[in-house]
């Protein structure tokens, strides 16, 4: 089955089950996002099905992911069960293992833990249950590792990428693999925006730094995914598609340095 992905997506994270969620998304989704990404540990599942029940389902690629507690085959289908009847739909999108199991917690359990995860979600992929399923946060190895079980690959992969941490040899293992690479973060949470090299090409192109920046990740061959609960930044990290970086401006931007923002997937112990 070949599912197209919305991009850019609206993510969720930090954005409160207050009725804060429920507005924003319903306000991104009328600002024309078509992609939302939520998760089982933003606890906002709730407020995002409120927002999206306004809508056409169809219209809508909605994205959940199994949290760490819930690893393992019987959990994970747990999980998932209780994800669809918060968000109040019959279906997701897609459906992603949010962390993958470490060797510094489990050991040489990690893999075999990952290996069920993903069984399960082979299986509601199979029952329709779930229209493309995926990883979050897999580095290469990680990927590898699922090759001596797994029966359907993954088609996604979202990861932390920015500049300054431009995942190549993980984008090139993807590409390879035909898997796509969403973006989280791909603003640094604001710490990117500070460059003379982006005001310069923003005030070149007529852009932001932040539309700068989004309109790389495209480029990149990633789906970036964009967070705000101000309308107008909403409607401004939309508004990428009327333009094209220069491959010398992409060139620039890749060079740039910083690294990681969060915590690296081998080293997390939540």
């Amino acid at each position: 089955m070949h599912v197209s992905i919305p991009s850019p997506g609206f993510g969720t994270f930090k954005i409160p089950d207050d009725g804060t969620a429920e507005v924003s998304v319903r306000e991104a989704i009328k600002a024309g996002y078509r992609h939302i990404d939520t998760a089982t540990v933003y606890a906002n599942e709730a407020g995002v099905g409120k927002a999206i029940a306004e809508f056409n389902r169809n219209d809508i690629f909605l994205t959940s992911k199994l949290w760490n507690t819930d690893r393992g085959y019987d959990s994970a289908l747990r999980a998932f069960d209780k994800s669809l009847s918060l968000l109040g739909t019959d279906y997701l999108d897609l459906y992603l293992i949010h962390w993958p199991a470490n060797r510094k917690q489990f050991g040489d359990k990690a893999d075999s833990i990952n290996a069920e995860s993903w069984r399960a979600l082979e299986r509601l992929y199979r029952e329709g249950r779930v229209k493309s399923i995926g990883l979050s946060n897999f580095e290469q190895h990680h990927i590898e590792a699922l090759d001596w079980t797994a029966e359907i690959g993954p088609m996604v992969d979202q990861v932390e990428l920015h500049p300054g941490f431009a995942q190549e040899e993980l984008r090139s293992l993807c590409s390879s693999r035909g898997i796509v690479v969403e973006a989280w973060s791909p603003l640094r949470r604001g710490r990117a925006i500070d460059s003379p090299e982006l005001s310069e090409m923003a005030a070149r192109y007529g852009k932001t730094t932040a539309q700068i920046i989004i309109r790389w990740c495209i480029q990149l061959g990633t789906v970036p995914l964009v967070k705000s609960t101000h309308v107008e930044r909403m409607i401004e990290n939309l508004a990428v598609m009327d333009f094209e970086l220069s491959d010398a401006d992409i060139s620039v931007i890749n060079a740039f340095e910083g690294g990681r923002i969060f915590t690296a997937p081998d080293e997390a112990e939540f």
